[in-house]
């Protein structure tokens, strides 16, 4: 519109704006948008996404069905993208989409961030509240993922692999849902939320890492399935549209870029509500409005600001023909448009930058962004009816515009990268991008973009139009590798810096299907200290490797194992006892039993023990080879040497004592591992013998059921077997009676004693008593009759019981006590010596100890038999006594055999015959 427009255009057709004040009349760009815009929002749905130029569906679908066109909705009037990529919400949707359900073709509905989710609003205060009084609200309400992904593991098969991925990221979206209202709710500055705030980055990241994950993996796992060669077959005349068609459906390469351009743009549209909220505009219908108001006040000499150069028409070439400035106001509203246009663009939705444009009154905009529809003419072949023709006939020309507005300098440098991004001009482009998601989707797009069009110009376009654009983009060699080795000498500080964050690098190593150079990341973190990586990245990392083990594809072992024994240390530390077994169950079964066994050391609680050994038979881990382990964990903790008698020193039982009396427990939950029970109960008391310890001994023993060896020998004949039991079995029972016989007799000795120093007390003499003291005097002396009688017989029953149990373990049957009857067992020399020493111990001081029942109780002439005993070449005890010891013990027998002169019988207790 020039002077004489404005001149011939009525007063009543004039538009009147009124200069606009930055804090009045804002409309925001959400009430800008279209209707259907805001009544998906308004469903949780996520907004059709329109990445520009080349972001067409290629999803795989099976190659046994014939394939229908992808671009066949998107290349006319309903303003799709020519490439437009769904990545599926569900394993099996595979299909092609169709007009009802393009809206929701990025993600399931819930992985939208902080939509509207499945929670109610009472029970989001109430949640948010609590964890507001935690000292890490954002540990402790994300506490719950760790038994959510675990059961969202335990609920699917390797069929559903998809299924359970999308699951993944709906829990973390869940999560972040939580997280954002306690953010929220929170007092800002406080320590424990800036950890909350980084539990929300890592949960975000890992969200949109399984939603990579499952649009990647189902379209590598389809393309393994099918044969991509039937798809090189020439189409005669061909258009745009087809062409572009058939590079999708048979090139993994360009597919799976797009699928990368696509879950970037999703990302992006998760966080633009965020952005959208301080981006305001008018809703009017022309755009310009201010200038448009000065220029018509000039005309009629009605202006009264200051005079400065300004444009004299208001098309949209004007400022750049004339080389003149816009009213400040405009100005500023069309960069803050501009930018606003450029992060639609970024999250693929150039529709909604379409009609924004069209709301602004800047319909020529929206017009530039339609320009990329691959043409497509379906009459060329001939049919019965004329159908409509689609796309853009002269994109070519369109597109070189483009890339022509895009390398113009006095241009706003958002204007320039909106038109980079349709051109494929890379250079123009990075300069807004700023992110490391920024900066991988530029490469990934304009590498889409150059792949297409060298495709088409290959086999559509004549020579003459090949040579509009430039020679370095259309001759790019592109590969996955090269983006990133691009995006590695870059130039922008923190594109280089998120380049090395933990999900980034885990995000590159997926795009580039480097499992291997991944594994290789993940030890060189594991390396620099396992306590150092994140509870959640360690979750993450662990149901990564089982998602890889479920696809089939190969992992380092060693790397693995690794990962899952970090997240299952993490676990132990952080008390998930339910959750620990299954990833044990996941190692190598030596690995896992001694991962398992370490984490059992800890378990006190005798349910809780029973508890964790049943999560271990439901994972199918080996219960009795764990219980074993733990067993022999804690006794080799106890480094203490198997010593004399005589340098032990009676402290009670000690903590470390309880530790290996506690710990048979393990071993008695399960009747089939009696006889491992036995041999490892043996062991503990051959140290507690050894060092006087007789009450724990004592413990130990009674931890083993009484049925025990009827157990072990019902087992055996239940087997089948009909030979006796095995030499270790049989020798382990034989040693547990030998135990029995001695704690036995020890315990017997013990009552005895305590029984003979509490003898009755018999009344003293009185002299010069009166006659109530003498009844007195003699009922108390009937009384201590009584009383000694009692005490009397007692005391009889108590030594013929005490005997008794002493001549049992020193008479022991079968060679002897602790001496075993096979042979032919496997040889144990630790076990061998230490009932050699406890033979040299034990036997020597029970003779003490008869010897002290003996002569207490008048016995002298069987006191002196025990020279016969331990003389006795049958039983060779005497080759048990050290040098000393059988000097002492005849210097004791020696006393007997003065007491027997003194009543007149000769040393050995028989009559003295004349």
């Amino acid at each position: 519109m020039d002077w004489n427009d404005f001149q011939n255009t009525s007063s009543q057709e004039m538009i009147q704006p009124v200069q606009k004040q930055n804090t009045k009349k804002k409309v925001s760009i959400l009430a800008a948008l279209d209707d259907g815009l805001s009544d998906m929002s308004t469903r949780g749905l996520a907004v059709p996404r329109m990445p520009g130029l080349f972001s067409q569906s290629v999803t795989p679908q099976s190659r046994s069905a014939p394939k229908q066109s992808n671009i066949s909705t998107n290349l006319g009037t309903e303003r799709k993208s020519p490439y437009f990529v769904k990545i599926p919400g569900h394993l099996g949707n595979l299909s092609v989409l169709d007009d009802s359900d393009w809206t929701v073709a990025l993600t399931p509905p819930q992985s939208v961030m902080f939509t509207n989710l499945d929670y109610s609003a009472a029970e989001d205060v109430t949640k948010s509240a609590v964890f507001l009084n935690e000292d890490d609200p954002g540990e402790a309400a994300a506490r719950s993922m760790y038994p959510d992904f675990l059961h969202s593991l335990l609920k699917h098969s390797s069929n559903t692999i998809f299924e359970l991925i999308d699951e993944y990221e709906d829990t973390c979206s869940n999560q972040l849902n939580i997280l954002q209202k306690i953010v929220c709710r929170a007092t800002p500055g406080q320590q424990k939320f800036s950890k909350t705030a980084s539990i929300l980055w890592l949960l975000k990241q890992e969200m949109v890492t399984w939603r990579l994950l499952s649009s990647i993996y189902r379209d590598r796992i389809q393309s393994a399935m099918e044969d991509e060669t039937m798809f090189d077959l020439a189409i005669i005349n061909a258009s745009e549209k087809t062409v572009v068609n058939n590079l999708f459906q048979r090139d993994s390469l360009v597919r799976q870029s797009q699928l990368v351009v696509d879950w970037l743009e999703s990302i992006a549209k998760d966080e633009i509500g965020d952005f959208s909220d301080n981006i305001e505009f008018y809703a009017k219908s022309v755009y310009w409005e201010n200038t448009l108001h000065i220029l018509k006040q000039w005309q009629l000499n009605t202006f009264t600001g200051s005079l400065r150069p300004l444009v004299t028409e208001v098309d949209p070439d004007a400022p750049v023909r004339q080389k003149m400035p816009l009213d400040d106001l405009d100005r500023e509203d069309d960069a803050r448009l501009l930018k606003f246009l450029f992060t639609l663009i970024r999250a693929g939705m150039t529709d909604e930058a379409q009609r924004l444009c069209k709301r602004c009154g800047q319909a020529w905009r929206a017009a530039t962004l339609e320009g990329w529809k691959l043409y497509h003419d379906p009459n060329v072949n001939g049919g019965q009816e004329l159908e409509p023709v689609e796309g853009n006939p002269y994109r070519c020309i369109w597109k070189i515009s483009c890339w022509r507005l895009a390398e113009k300098e006095q241009f706003d440098k958002y204007e320039r990268a909106i038109y980079a991004a349709l051109s494929g001009n890379l250079k123009q482009l990075l300069p807004v991008c700023d992110t490391w998601e920024d900066a991988v989707w530029a490469y990934f797009r304009v590498m889409v973009d150059t792949l297409v069009e060298q495709e088409i110009r290959s086999s559509v376009m004549n020579t003459e139009e090949k040579e509009e654009l430039p020679r370095e983009y259309l001759e790019t060699n592109w590969t996955l590798e090269k983006v990133f080795e691009e995006l590695q000498a870059t130039d922008k500080k923190r594109v280089l810096e998120e380049n090395q964050e933990h999900y980034h690098m885990i995000q590159k190593f997926v795009i580039l299907g480097d499992v291997d150079g991944l594994m290789d990341e993940f030890y060189k973190w594991l390396s620099k200290g396992r306590n150092i990586l994140p509870g959640h990245l360690l979750r993450f990392m662990t149901h990564l490797i089982l998602f890889f083990r479920t696809l089939g594809l190969q992992t380092k072992e060693e790397v693995s194992i690794d990962v899952l024994k970090a997240y299952i240390q993490w676990l132990m530390c952080e008390k998930h006892t339910d959750l620990i077994a299954f990833y044990v169950s996941h190692l190598p079964q030596d690995v896992a039993v001694a991962q398992y066994a370490a984490f059992l050391e800890d378990v006190i609680d005798t349910e809780q023990r029973h508890h964790c050994l049943e999560l271990a038979k439901e994972a199918g881990l080996d219960i009795a080879t764990i219980t074993k382990t733990v067993v022999e964990n804690i006794c080799k903790k106890d480094t203490s040497e198997f010593f004399h008698h005589d340098l032990a020193v009676e402290t009670g039982t000690t903590e470390d004592d309880r530790l290996k009396i506690d710990v048979i427990d393990w071993l008695v939950f399960d009747p089939a591992q009696r006889a491992e029970a036995l041999k490892q109960s043996n062991a503990i008391m051959r140290k507690f013998l050894a060092s006087k310890k007789h009450e724990a001994a004592t413990e130990v023993f009674i931890k083993i059921p009484q049925d025990s060896i009827a157990e072990i020998y019902n087992q055996w004949e239940e087997q089948g077997m009909e030979s006796p039991l095995p030499a270790e079995d049989d020798n382990a029972i034989r040693e547990h009676l030998c135990i029995r016989a001695y704690l036995e007799a020890h315990e017997a000795f013990n009552e005895w004693f305590k029984h003979m120093n509490s003898v009755p007390q018999k009344p003293g003499q009185l002299s010069q008593a009166s006659f109530t003291e003498k009844v007195a005097h003699e009922l108390k002396e009937k009384k201590y009759e009584v009383d000694y009688g009692i005490w009397k017989g007692l005391l009889d029953a108590l030594t013929a019981d005490v005997k008794e149990k002493m001549y049992n373990v020193l008479l022991f049957i079968d060679g002897g006590w602790m001496v075993d009857v096979r042979e032919d067992a496997e040889d144990d020399p630790e076990r061998s010596h230490q009932m050699i020493m406890l033979r040299k111990l034990c036997l020597p001081v029970l003779c003490f100890l008869l010897h002290t029942v003996l002569y207490s109780t008048g016995q002298y002439q069987e006191d002196l038999r025990l020279a016969d005993l331990i003389a006795s070449d049958r039983h060779k005890l005497y080759m048990i006594f050290s040098k000393e010891e059988l000097q002492k013990l005849l210097k004791k027998l020696r006393e007997s055999s003065v007491v027997l002169l003194d009543q007149g019988l000769d040393p050995l207790g028989y009559e003295i015959q004349s």
